[in-house]
């Protein structure tokens, strides 16, 4: 899913000047003079007059990296996808991977559906046993 949205990012990134600081001495070699920038959070720094569109801009990415997802893989891949890498046939726990689907659920809930989610799970949770994934 990240390869799919990253391209939108890094342009929403480059388009509004938005760099990345961790110390005192990233922020002074990233800002440019008499720019303000707001903390985004994760390290994250926008100039404060582009705030709004850069948000609309990731949001816009986001929507547009999980139409590619569900285009290019379908939903019963996307869930497995996610039941896999949050080891949920280890846990036994489908948290995680519910949170991590919640944007797909969100745009798609005709394809995301409960009964779907639970079924392939449940395979997912079959075809670990049958490979010794735990």
């Amino acid at each position: 899913m990240s390869e799919l949205v990253q391209k939108e990012v890094s342009k929403a990134i480059e388009k509004h000047g938005v760099f990345f600081a961790f110390s005192s001495k990233q922020f002074d070699e990233g800002k440019k003079e008499g720019v303000k920038y707001v903390d985004m959070g994760g390290g994250c720094l926008c100039p404060k007059e582009n705030v709004e569109a850069f948000i609309n801009d990731m949001d816009s990415g986001a929507k547009k990296g999980i139409k590619n997802d569900v285009h290019k893989y379908g939903a019963k891949k996307i869930i497995a996808r996610e039941y896999f890498n949050h080891e949920c046939q280890i846990t036994n726990d489908t948290r995680d991977m519910r949170d991590a689907l919640v944007n797909h659920i969100e745009q798609y809930p005709q394809l995301f559906t409960e009964i779907l989610i639970k079924e392939t799970a449940i395979e997912c949770f079959n075809e670990a046993v049958e490979k010794d994934w735990f």
